[in-house]
């Protein structure tokens, strides 16, 4: 096909490019915490303006993620701006709606006794969202992930050396 100075190709585009707002780290074991990644994903669409990232998945790992571990997300809900800032609790929540337009949501605690209050509350979401969601504690959480990767990290290890 011949093209002529003013016709253009549509763009495709290129999903090797990070083209994320905002990096959002969230408990994919955490059935309130999968719900709203839903909701929120629903609002992206294919924009690509959140990164997901399922701290719960045994292949997270701290290093790709401005060093944030495992305990540390799975205390709070953190996320990570392009450039490096972390941000953590209902600032969360108010960049990633304003990035995806619907910041009308959590504009309310924008206001600083309202941010105040709801800061304080996610808190005390955030200390029992586990027991709330009938899940063990964090301690036990962190000891079975433990397990699993010292497990993981033997069978892979005995792998390499047979294939060796």
């Amino acid at each position: 096909m011949k093209m002529t100075s003013s016709q253009t190709l549509p763009k495709i585009p290129d999903r090797t490019s990070s083209t994320w707002k905002i990096k959002l780290l969230f408990d994919g074991a955490c059935p309130l915490c999968v719900r709203e990644v839903n909701f929120l994903k629903r609002k992206d669409g294919d924009r690509g303006l959140i990164k997901f990232v399922d701290i719960a998945t045994d292949d997270y790992d701290a290093a790709d993620n401005a060093d944030i571990d495992f305990v540390a997300a799975m205390g709070r809900i953190h996320a990570i701006l392009p450039d490096g800032t972390i941000i953590q609790n209902v600032e969360v929540f108010r960049q990633t709606y304003d990035i995806l337009g619907i910041g009308w949501i959590y504009a309310i605690t924008k206001l600083p006794l309202v941010g105040w209050l709801a800061d304080f509350l996610y808190g005390i979401w955030a200390d029992y969202r586990l027991l709330l969601t009938g899940r063990a504690d964090l301690k036990t959480i962190v000891a079975e992930r433990e397990q699993r990767l010292k497990a993981c990290d033997e069978r892979c290890s005995i792998a390499n050396q047979e294939t060796s």
